[in-house]
């Protein structure tokens, strides 16, 4: 099974500190096929890309500016994103690294 996980996990209040995968993506990881292990990883290492990080200028993924109505980011424990500017999006790494609220 295809897995991006690096073996340093850290729940960062629902984010893994090694992989970056949520925690319900953790969850659901071995229920899903190839096809979509291989989508995932490359929309958290930044190869399936929607924009550049605001923050960090990196490659990274929304799922809104793909056409969903949901994003991974809405599972996340809130975090402080004053700092960035109004409705922009940042990676996961940038998000994992905000102040909680």
């Amino acid at each position: 099974m295809k897995t991006p996980c690096v073996a340093k996990c850290k729940n960062q209040e629902g984010i893994c500190s090694g992989c970056l995968r949520t925690m319900k993506e953790i969850g659901e990881w071995r229920l899903m096929n190839d096809d979509a292990h291989t989508r995932a990883i490359a929309q958290i290492q930044g190869d399936e890309t929607t924009h550049s990080c605001e923050r960090c200028g990196q490659p990274a993924y929304c799922a809104i500016e793909d056409g969903n109505s949901q994003c991974w980011c809405f599972e996340l424990a809130r975090r402080d994103t004053s700092s960035l500017p109004e409705g922009k999006c940042v990676c996961r790494a940038c998000l994992a690294s905000l102040p909680l609220l």
